[in-house]
């Protein structure tokens, strides 16, 4: 019985990062500087500050500085998608 519920269990951690991908929205990766800065910036209904790009993990990631309306500074991260 053991051996079977850790089979069963061998799959949880590929079906878990399974689930959040696909839990990510549709938006949350972008092409280029531009189009990522375009993406925050409707996203949260903000003025786009400055946009650098970064390596985070050995991977590229664009690190957006926004301004609220409310006069609030936000960083969001986008990762680009693979070219």
């Amino acid at each position: 019985m053991l051996k079977l519920l850790s089979r069963k269990w061998r799959l949880a951690p590929l079906l878990m990062a399974l689930a959040l991908a696909c839990a990510m929205p549709p938006d949350a990766f972008a092409q280029s500087k531009e189009q990522a800065a375009r993406q925050a910036a409707q996203q949260h209904n903000a003025k786009v500050l400055s946009v650098k790009e970064t390596r985070q993990g050995g991977k590229t990631v664009y690190v957006i500085k926004l301004l609220t309306k409310d006069g609030v500074v936000k960083t969001v991260r986008v990762t680009p998608r693979d070219r």
